[in-house]
């Protein structure tokens, strides 16, 4: 660019590391959403201290094993144990040696969180819960809908942030939809998780079951009709006091239902008919979160149209759980996360941007820098 004093300067960007970035940890997926955190943080030149869950400690602990033998340099991959408040969790987000937060998990913990990152406007990157629907259209591909939110309802025991527990289906097809997914969800065969026969498997504790099993009750109570499921499935005796649950379809509740509206984490869902397109996109956008959806429909300019209306930061369309960790980005509304959680966005969380200008003329010397520390998280996209 021109100077006014009649020489030129070139303005450019650089990336530099952050220094120690805080990774905490959810216990669903717990190596999975690790390794997002941890890759880019390291590939940018950071160290890192994991906080894995209390819950699902050993995959972080054993990495540390293999970050030993590989010969990685002492303190670059640093694991802590411990609970969340006024525990290791606490203690680490708020250490002021602390450059950087990534966190993934329920909503109470990512607001707390956040607020430790306040003290020194250290960025932070959250993601949190969900309520996501899913909407089908009497047009879809009826087989690929109904085995896509087979996965989405009930994969990994309905332990994915990302899972459909809301199901919106247009309705000259609905009593076949609800039917097509009963059918699903009773050839579900709990087991080991190493029986290839096994479907669906556990859930992660005693307490995480006892939530669960309360709003079976609660969805009971509210008048749902129970499709399939609500409760606890029939085991052998070697598994019978495992964490298990039965695979969960309600219909018949209205929108302010407690098991419409809030999230569960669990296997089940509650499936809605609809008349028109505006209906669908009115519920859908009806909850306090706004993580995901997914819709289906074999009309291309129908579901982009409605990708635009639906509150949510990632549509699915025809599919689910499809991620390109390069440039898909995890967003968020409302009582989602206001920062991104996946790889390409926590490269940019974990590096530091130094804006640099260049003045060129007798001779090349630096005449400015800027340096610009990217701030907590931020709202809108």
């Amino acid at each position: 660019m021109a100077t006014p004093d009649g020489k030129t300067a070139r303005s450019y960007s650089v990336r530099s590391p952050r220094g120690v970035i805080a990774v905490v940890c959810p216990w669903n997926l717990p190596l999975l959403l690790m390794t997002w955190k941890v890759g880019p943080a390291l590939a940018c030149g950071n160290t890192v201290v994991v906080k894995p869950s209390e819950e699902t400690p050993s995959t972080a602990t054993l990495l540390g094993e293999v970050m030993n033998k590989v010969g990685v340099p002492k303190g670059v991959y640093n694991v802590v144990h411990g609970f969340g408040p006024d525990s290791a969790g606490a203690f680490l987000t708020s250490h002021p040696g602390v450059n950087g937060i990534t966190f993934t998990g329920e909503t109470r913990t990512g607001t707390a969180i956040m607020k430790a990152g306040a003290e020194g406007i250290r960025p932070v990157s959250l993601e949190l819960g969900g309520k996501n629907a899913a909407l089908v259209f009497a047009d879809c591909d009826f087989q690929v809908a109904v085995d896509t939110v087979t996965r989405s309802a009930f994969e990994n025991c309905g332990q994915v942030c990302l899972g459909t527990e809301r199901v919106y289906v247009e309705r000259p097809i609905f009593d076949k939809f609800v039917n097509a997914l009963k059918d699903k969800a009773a050839a579900m065969k709990p087991g080991r998780p190493e029986d290839p026969a096994t479907k669906i498997g556990p859930l992660v504790s005693k307490e995480h079951q006892a939530k669960v099993l309360s709003y079976y009750k609660k969805a009971k109570d509210e008048g749902a009709n129970i499709v399939f499921g609500g409760g606890i499935p029939e085991m052998p005796a070697e598994l019978k006091d495992g964490c298990w649950v039965q695979p969960t379809i309600w219909t018949g509740l209205p929108e302010t239902a407690s098991v419409v509206q809030e999230e569960i984490f669990g296997p089940c869902c509650h499936i809605q008919p609809f008349d028109t397109e505006e209906e669908a996109v009115r519920m859908a956008n009806d909850t306090p979160y706004g993580l995901a959806t997914s819709i289906y429909t074999q009309d291309i300019g129908r579901a982009s149209r409605l990708a635009t209306k639906i509150e949510v930061g990632l549509c699915w369309i025809n599919s689910w759980f499809l991620r390109d960790l390069r440039v898909r980005r995890v967003k968020g509304v409302r009582h989602r996360p206001r920062g991104r959680g996946a790889f390409a966005r926590v490269l940019h969380r974990t590096a530091q941007r130094d804006d640099q200008v260049l003045s060129v003329g007798h001779g090349t010397r630096r005449c400015g820098r800027t340096t610009h520390r990217r701030g907590t998280v931020r709202s809108g996209t």
